[in-house]
């Protein structure tokens, strides 16, 4: 059983309180021995981790010695952050040796009361990647723009991004083009992408009925929220569909109970055998 990515939730806090995320935070922080514990665990299932399911990981000061861990394991890390923690972390901790990408999630200024100008949350962002450019370090940097959606369309926000991004790495962008063409990314320097997708609904209980369908999770992924319970999927951020609790019974065992299998069972023939998979719309881009 192997998988393309573990996803670690090491806090469910950011701080934030972005528009298009329902969830609310249990503020809880994945400890440094509790990190270490799971990540012992997960060399036989991937190499790679992502640090992030709800919250924001650079809202933790000791980020860095979450990183050691997983680079003493041999793990490559995804960080995913909204941005407004940046300047609170050196470039060398971002960029460490087990980091192999970080996404930062741009629309979520404009998703915000904010009493910083969009100059002021742009500035450590454009200077991480300034910093990462200037020593050659071989890490990649998405900049996401979720938020391509006709209905919810974010075109003047994003335009006014774009003009700041034509600015400092002297590259034209024109949103009226790129919401013509639709490109999934846009190169604007090395290993530094503009990412483009659209907003998508997270899976509820209160959601509708979506019926039948595939799914990833379980497939090249799973979920261990940061109170240790591990979930089928990187959207369960609720830990609805708990498979097992990992600080009370070891990964294996979890991987190979009844009910794990039965969900992968499913989803290989197109069912959705639990509620929150049956009322998640995400599954509609894998069918």
């Amino acid at each position: 059983m192997k998988f393309h990515r573990v996803y670690i939730e090491l806090t469910d806090i950011c701080g934030l309180s972005c528009s298009f995320c329902t969830t609310q935070p249990a503020n809880r922080t994945m400890s440094l021995e509790h990190f270490e514990l799971i990540t012992a665990q997960l060399k036989p299932y991937t190499q790679e981790v992502a640090l992030h399911m709800m919250g924001d990981p650079l809202v933790l000061s000791n980020l860095k010695e979450y990183l050691d861990i997983l680079q003493h394991h041999k793990l490559r890390a995804f960080i995913t952050t909204s941005g407004y923690y940046i300047a609170n972390h050196h470039p060398t901790t971002l960029l460490h040796d087990a980091t192999k990408q970080i996404n930062i999630s741009i629309n979520s200024y404009n998703k915000n009361q904010n009493t910083i100008t969009l100059d002021e949350y742009v500035a450590p962002i454009f200077e991480l990647i300034e910093y990462k450019l200037k020593h050659n370090i071989d890490k990649f940097i998405n900049l996401r723009l979720w938020n391509l959606d006709e209905t919810l369309s974010e075109e003047e926000f994003n335009q006014n991004f774009f003009d700041r991004v034509s600015k400092r790495f002297d590259i034209e962008l024109d949103s009226k083009q790129i919401y013509t063409q639709k490109p999934k990314n846009i190169r604007i320097a090395s290993k530094t992408l503009l990412h483009f997708d659209h907003y998508f609904e997270w899976p509820s209980l209160d959601n509708p009925l979506y019926g039948d369908g595939i799914c990833q999770g379980l497939d090249s992924h799973f979920g261990i929220l940061s109170n240790g319970v591990v979930v089928p999927c990187c959207l369960d951020a609720q830990g609805v569909i708990t498979l097992g609790d990992i600080s009370k019974e070891p990964l294996e065992k979890i991987l190979h109970a009844h009910k794990t299998k039965k969900i992968i069972d499913g989803f290989k023939k197109g069912i959705a055998v639990e509620e929150l998979c049956q009322k998640c719309s995400y599954k509609k881009r894998f069918n």
